[in-house]
């Protein structure tokens, strides 16, 4: 499959902050927060800083998103299908204390603490596109280290084929799993998963931080996976546990619609989803649509690991 270099991003990628949000959302927004027992600005304070050194070789060399729209407009059914939701609601998750069990068909399974994996693998900042399926997108530099790094400490069986990573279920902290909550569909939790080689790419990010600082609730804390290559949703976010199993996961979304969201959901301007062409897309802040790159932006690395394979029945 010989897929053409595409141009990389420019200095004009970076969001406008005075495009960001219509007047109609923010107000919405403000209506909504107001209406919510107790809540305040101050029910979430700024998350700690958090200490990283630039992976300069991974990263995009354009300055990124402003902090407080890429920790503004969220997809994070768990907290409500709104863009504004996941901001507004996001003071009901506690991610401390937290674990990961990474465990399945490996040969050391073991239940990590978060903080510990904060001290056993070197935190990189990378500078990374983000694209949703809606066909919008972003640029946001994560802090985290490669999910290579950790898969290593739990030893991979050879039989182990995919990693399922699977979020949070408690309706308690996360509103949207309630049941009867509106607009959310999801067979809760939600999963996620990889092929192992695309687990093991260098790309693909365990990612705690971001923009310098611990990451947000609404963005994924305490813990969340970074696939950049592919669309937002696969990023799985809050996550619990990690397995390593041999047949391919049930995905959440394509569980809940097969016919739009395939298992690898590689960012495809040639495949479109039914609700959204993919040819193009919106940066968010602009109001003129771009074109979409291939892997968004990301062929030279991840091509490879597809040769042969028909990208369009494997969407």
């Amino acid at each position: 499959m010989l897929i053409k270099r595409a141009e990389r991003f420019t200095s004009n990628d970076v969001t406008d902050p005075a495009l960001y949000l219509s007047r109609r959302e923010l107000m919405a927004g403000a209506a909504a927060w107001a209406l919510l027992p107790g809540a305040s600005a101050a029910a979430l304070p700024a998350p700690a800083p958090l200490q990283a050194t630039r992976n300069v070789g991974r990263s995009l060399n354009e300055p990124p998103t402003k902090y407080e729209h890429a920790t503004t407009y969220n997809n994070f059914y768990e907290f409500g299908v709104d863009k504004d939701d996941p901001a507004r609601l996001a003071g009901s998750l506690r991610p401390r204390p937290w674990s990961v069990r990474v465990d399945g068909l490996v040969q050391k399974p073991k239940t990590f603490d978060i903080d510990e994996l904060l001290r056993l693998f070197p935190l990189e900042e990378r500078v990374y596109a983000l694209r949703c399926v809606e066909a919008w997108s972003m640029i946001i530099p994560w802090i985290g280290f490669p999910l290579a790094a950790l898969l290593g400490r739990v030893e991979p069986a050879g039989s182990a084929r995919f990693v399922e990573f699977t979020t949070l279920l408690d309706p308690e902290q996360f509103p949207g799993q309630r049941p009867g909550f509106f607009g959310s569909s999801l067979d809760w939790p939600y999963v996620e998963g990889l092929r192992l080689d695309e687990a093991l790419h260098p790309l693909t990010l365990v990612t705690v931080g971001m923009y310098g600082r611990v990451l947000p609730n609404q963005n994924g804390a305490p813990i969340r996976v970074v696939v950049p290559w592919k669309y937002g949703f696969k990023s799985a976010k809050s996550i619990v546990r990690i397995r390593l199993v041999r047949e391919q996961p049930a995905t959440a979304w394509a569980r809940a619609n097969p016919r739009e969201y395939g298992f690898y959901s590689n960012v495809n301007p040639a495949v479109s989803h039914p609700r959204w062409s993919q040819a193009t897309e919106r940066r968010i802040g602009e109001f003129r649509r771009r074109t979409t790159l291939p892997f968004n932006g990301y062929a030279d690395q991840v091509a490879a690991l597809y040769t042969g394979m028909d990208l369009r029945k494997h969407y």
